[in-house]
């Protein structure tokens, strides 16, 4: 793909390895897998499902780490170089924004990113059931909890990384108080981050391939091309061993993000080697992070088996010219109440 416009970073040391020879794929996975394994830190028997952000010459994750009561709860870390990480023992101290202790029963599987100078971290809480919390920091060292993005029940929170015709944008897949045995991706939108609305429908679960027919939920943060946003996300099956967690990619209009301009019929990555197909939780790739480069390399984050984390690798124009090559049939109502 020639002449692509899109927003990568500066990041000198950002983990690489080049696609081997003989692999046609246009995902790869990084040689050193699992770069976290099985009790990592005391206490903590698995992190996964994480989100990593580089900024100003440091990396910073916050991660879904389980405890030996099996909870989740949300941690902090930072690396000099994407791999190697210093995470903390303790969860996240949060207050809330009249500056009291308000800190968390549970939280899970967190998107990270920068809009404008904060950060946000989205994730999974209860509040009678599972919902959308977000939690705004300027520094990594105060973290405050604004109000739920939604009403139980509803999993994968995704911001996007601006403002797009003035207003916040979120991706979200409104579930069930079970482990949600169907779910389309909708977008939300609000002038304030505190009030939202403008419910729309982006896609729907399905599509050609079985590999996404139980459900979908967006994944990292999308990426913007002067295509579209770039939408990795996972998509599930019901087989007779259970679920099967892929990853596929779509891209969304840049100015109209509920409109789906493409969407791949064919998975980008699905569990094949031993710690993605055997853990706590069988078959399970999970995106949540894509670092990209400003020449175009791209390095993703995802949680293996819901026991490891790992890494995969592509460039921007091998993953786009993936999608739009097999890209199925799309194309939804997006009036009002549809």
């Amino acid at each position: 793909m020639k002449n692509l416009k899109f927003k990568g970073q500066n990041i000198p040391n950002m983990p690489w390895e080049d696609r081997p020879e003989g692999i046609k794929s246009p995902v790869w996975r990084y040689s050193q897998n699992p770069i976290i394994k099985r009790n990592p830190i005391d206490k903590i028997s698995r992190i996964f499902n994480s989100a990593v952000i580089y900024d100003e010459g440091r990396y910073y994750g916050i991660f879904r780490a389980e405890n030996h009561s099996t909870l989740p709860k949300l941690h902090f870390g930072i690396s000099p170089d994407g791999l190697n990480w210093q995470i903390e023992s303790v969860p996240l101290e949060l207050i809330d924004e009249a500056g009291r202790k308000n800190n968390l029963y549970y939280g899970y599987d967190p998107r990270l990113a920068k809009v404008e100078d904060k950060f946000y971290i989205t994730f999974c809480t209860d509040f009678y059931g599972p919902t959308i919390g977000l939690i705004e920091t300027a520094d990594f060292k105060t973290f405050v909890r604004r109000e739920n993005v939604y009403i139980p029940f509803n999993r994968n929170g995704v911001l996007f990384p601006r403002r797009i015709n003035g207003n916040y944008q979120i991706l979200s897949r409104p579930s069930d108080n079970g482990h949600t045995p169907f779910g389309d991706i909708f977008l939300s939108e609000s002038p304030d981050l505190t009030y939202w609305g403008r419910h729309r429908h982006v896609m729907e679960r399905g599509g050609t391939g079985w590999w996404q027919g139980l459900k979908i939920g967006a994944g990292p943060n999308p990426i913007e091309t002067d295509i579209g946003w770039l939408l990795l996300y996972h998509g599930v099956t019901n087989t007779c061993n259970g679920y099967v967690y892929s990853m596929g990619g779509a891209v969304l209009d840049i100015n109209q993000p509920s409109k789906v301009l493409y969407r791949s019929k064919y998975y980008l990555l699905t569990p094949e080697l031993d710690y993605e197909v055997a853990g706590f939780v069988a078959n399970v790739v999970f995106p949540c992070s894509a670092l990209l480069h400003q020449d175009g390399r791209m390095t993703i984050y995802y949680g293996a088996a819901d026991t490891y984390t790992a890494l995969a690798f592509s460039r921007i124009d091998l993953i786009l010219d993936f999608i739009i090559e097999n890209s199925e049939r799309v194309g939804s109502d997006h009036e009002i109440g549809k």
